[in-house]
């Protein structure tokens, strides 16, 4: 018979709970009310940005050993789901700061780890993720990028697309091709590129359906020139680490998708309160009652997935890869469902800019494309499945 003490899994902790009202807080003051605005100029919102540097969370996953603040995998999906809550594209700053920081934190150096991590950790930096190319999304392995070692040193070129908080992140880090004639997979090799790198650029700002406080622009990476002690990992074990970075970091879209799924949940029950027809409160009709369960009960089912994902992120359990592709997808797949209610459940109103709904439901879009398709996503479930 299961103790008591195994069934405390199921819940989370004082700790978590206290993190949570604490950010309810922050975000109801600072975060929320600028969204709109964020959203409607597509600009980055750094009132956001300041407002979790004052409270040590805009990289809540870095270790105290990194003067970071060292918040398990649960807390820091407990940071992005919260900040998403009020604005899906300030919970990009946590998510994407652990994104990009994750490769060092599997398979860096001392040294680059010592290095680049405090930074982030004192909100003095952003980082930034290099992975994906234009005919290299889902095919990662396929990337164009090349690294040619000169001596100490390494020599890069080529161009990244789809970079989340491109040309605000101090940091990147960038996979590339280092041995062109290597074993597919196993010629890939990560390194740390830093804005101010002579012949490292940017693209224009991608003009995007959602999330638009988020600048995404490509990586133009022109003879760049940096020293082997840049580099994350072992030479050609970048694909690998690049891999287990997003079994880690997956989990942090499905946080997102619940925070932006759970707020607009929350719109919807306030408006059918008060919204009458037919002389009563449409909160009455049965038809919506249904709606909204349907709604909350998705919506709760996806938030168990992603902690029971953290959880297993934290210890790192053999199955973490069928769990955090598991809550990504089914997280995502919610989100665009409960936002799309969401806007039905306001009729006219919600298909205004007058309300947050309309926002919501086009931020919730990109959470089933990035970090991995929900087609990569089912893939990847599949081929654990198969293995065992």
């Amino acid at each position: 018979m299961a103790s008591n003490t195994d069934f405390d899994l199921f819940k989370t902790s004082e700790e978590h709970e206290e993190l949570r009202a604490m950010l309810r807080e922050v975000v109801a003051d600072k975060i929320a009310p600028a969204a709109a605005e964020v959203d409607d100029k597509s600009i980055f919102p750094q009132v956001a940005y300041d407002a979790l540097c004052q409270v040590d969370l805009q990289a809540p996953h870095v270790a105290e050993e990194y003067d970071g603040v060292g918040l398990d995998a649960l807390g820091t999906c407990i940071v992005i789901e919260e900040v998403a809550r009020g604005c899906a594209s300030s919970s990009l700053i946590p998510a994407v700061n652990k994104l990009g920081s994750m490769p060092l934190i599997l398979a860096g150096s001392e040294d680059v780890k010592r290095r680049y991590l405090p930074p982030m950790a004192r909100g003095e930096a952003m980082f930034s993720y290099g992975l994906s190319e234009r005919e290299a999304g889902s095919d990662t392995a396929g990337m164009r990028t090349r690294a040619r070692r000169e001596g100490d040193e390494w020599v890069l070129n080529g161009t990244k697309a789809w970079i989340t908080n491109a040309g605000v992140s101090e940091f990147y880090t960038v996979l590339t091709v280092s041995d062109p004639d290597g074993r597919r997979g196993a010629n890939v090799t990560a390194f740390v590129v830093e804005k101010g790198d002579e012949g490292f650029g940017f693209s224009e700002p991608e003009r995007k359906l959602g999330i638009k406080g988020s600048p995404t622009r490509e990586l133009h990476l022109d003879n760049v020139r940096i020293g082997d002690d840049r580099r994350v990992g072992e030479v050609g074990d970048g694909l690998k680490i690049a891999l287990r970075t997003l079994d880690h970091t997956r989990i942090t879209i499905g946080a997102q998708a619940v925070g932006i799924a759970q707020g607009a949940l929350d719109q919807a029950v306030a408006y059918v309160k008060e919204r009458k027809q037919f002389g009563k409160a449409i909160a009455e009709f049965q038809g919506m009652q249904f709606m909204l369960a349907d709604m909350a009960m998705e919506l709760e089912a996806a938030r168990q997935m992603v902690y029971v994902a953290a959880a297993k992120s934290e210890r790192g359990d053999a199955d973490l890869p069928f769990f955090g592709a598991a809550a990504k997808c089914f997280a995502s797949d919610v989100a665009m469902k409960v936002t799309t209610d969401a806007v039905q459940a306001l009729g006219g109103a919600g298909y205004t800019k007058d309300f947050p709904v309309e926002r919501m439901m086009r931020d919730a879009k990109i959470t089933q494309i990035y970090e991995g398709t929900n087609q990569v996503q089912r893939l990847v479930m599949a081929r654990q499945l198969l293995k065992g």
